[in-house]
This record gives structure tokens, sequence and C-alpha cells, in this order.
């Protein structure tokens, strides 16, 4: 398990952000995104907490001699859903990722953590909420054993973009 610290992401991070987004597309949904693009959606998003909050895992890495230096290791995205059915916010865990070299070794269950307490902790949060692609069975596997259940629902779109 790798030690980690979670913190907000700041606007220089937007381009390593954008990177992983478009990696992410990739891996999960075989999907191109156009850099410029989701570099100006990740800029938007941290510019603006009502849009998106950004969470960057941070790990401590040896740099020389006694120094060292936080190298960042995942992210999440967080945006938020009113429910009128039960008079409050769902928290929506979008944009995960890991960085390859630091996979299967607790990073997302630490972001994951660090979101439920803080929303645990927020008066009219009332859950989390991700969406996974169907195919996608390590990452469903990952969000049930960290106590996650399938909504049963479905995901339809119509996208203009």
């Amino acid at each position: 398990m790798t030690t980690l610290r979670i913190r907000d992401a700041h606007a220089a991070d937007a381009p390593l952000l954008a990177q992983w987004a478009a990696a992410m597309a990739w891996e999960t949904e075989h999907k191109r995104l156009d850099p410029a693009t989701v570099l100006a959606g990740v800029t938007a998003g941290i510019a603006d907490p009502g849009k998106a909050r950004y969470l960057m895992a941070m790990h401590d890495a040896p740099l020389a001699g006694d120094e060292m230096i936080a190298v960042p290791a995942g992210t999440l995205m967080l945006t938020r859903e009113w429910s009128d059915w039960r008079n409050g916010e769902w928290w929506w865990i979008q944009s995960v990722y890991v960085a390859p070299e630091y996979r299967r070794q607790g990073v997302f269950a630490a972001l994951y953590r660090h979101v439920e307490a803080q929303a645990r902790a927020t008066a009219g949060v009332v859950g989390l909420r991700l969406y996974v692609e169907r195919e996608n069975e390590k990452a469903q596997h990952t969000y049930r054993a960290l106590g996650m259940d399938d909504a049963g629902y479905r995901v339809f779109e119509a996208e203009w973009t």
C-alpha cells in the first residue's frame, strides 16, 4: 500500500488531469478525446467549484538525500446532483484515473475514503454515485469492495458534441 496525501487540484494540475482524462477515455471506452477541449474543460472545472471539484492523490517519493517530492498518483472529479426525492445532494465520482505505476496499490480507495468522509460530514449529502462501463469488472469489484452497490440504472444520453 502506497502512503498517500489527498489534496484539491490546482490550476497547474490541469494539463496532467487533461492527459489522464484522455488516457482514461481511451483505456475504458476506446474514445479519442480532443486534447484542447479536455484541457479547457478541466481548467473550467478547477476554476469553478460549481462545475466540479478535482482531487489528487499525491505519493511522496525520494528525490535526493533526505528530500522528498510529491508525485501525482491518481485523481477523481466530483460533481453534485440535486435529489428532490431525498431533499439532498448526491456527489458523483467521475473522471477516475490512477497512474499505471500506482494501480492496485490503494490509490482509488484512498481517494474514495477521503470523499466518503467529507460527504458524510457535509449536511445535505445523501450519498455517493458513479458510473462504470459494463465490461469493466475490475473497477466494479473495487467499488463493491468499498461498500458500493449496483444501483440498477442504465445511463441514457443525447450528445450534441
